[in-house]
């Protein structure tokens, strides 16, 4: 059975990085630009986690994850921050997520790490990928 994640960012670059990441470790990945859209797809789609910034137009990570906890229903779902040490360290409310990460580290290892984490599993990178 394949995990499914959920990204979500503004940025199509972090977005296209994460969701390649993802994929090749055997990942089903629906993406969002904001948390409106993601909040959106939450309605067709329970991912195993969700991946998300921070700082983004409409609708942020910040009430993104409040909004996620909110609900009986994805309150569950654990959530990877990938946010830059600014908007970290400059935001008035606390984050709520299960792991946070930073862009400008290497993002590969410490997606592995976080979701090795959070998911409670190994995760292998696909033969396919290389």
């Amino acid at each position: 059975m394949s995990l499914r994640a959920l990204g979500v960012d503004d940025s199509m670059l972090i977005r296209h990085s994460v969701s390649h990441f993802l994929e090749t470790r055997g990942f089903i990945v629906e993406a969002a630009a904001n948390g409106e859209d993601a909040l959106v797809c939450l309605k067709s789609v329970y991912p195993n986690v969700v991946i998300t910034d921070l700082d983004m137009p409409k609708m942020g990570g910040v009430e993104l994850i409040e909004a996620l906890k909110a609900c009986a229903g994805t309150a569950g779902i654990p959530i990877i921050v990938v946010a830059g040490r600014q908007s970290c360290t400059t935001h008035g409310k606390s984050v709520h997520a299960d792991f946070i990460i930073y862009k400008d580290i290497d993002l590969d290892e410490q997606l592995t790490r976080a979701l090795q984490m959070v998911l409670d599993r190994p995760l292998v990178k696909s033969a396919a990928a290389h």
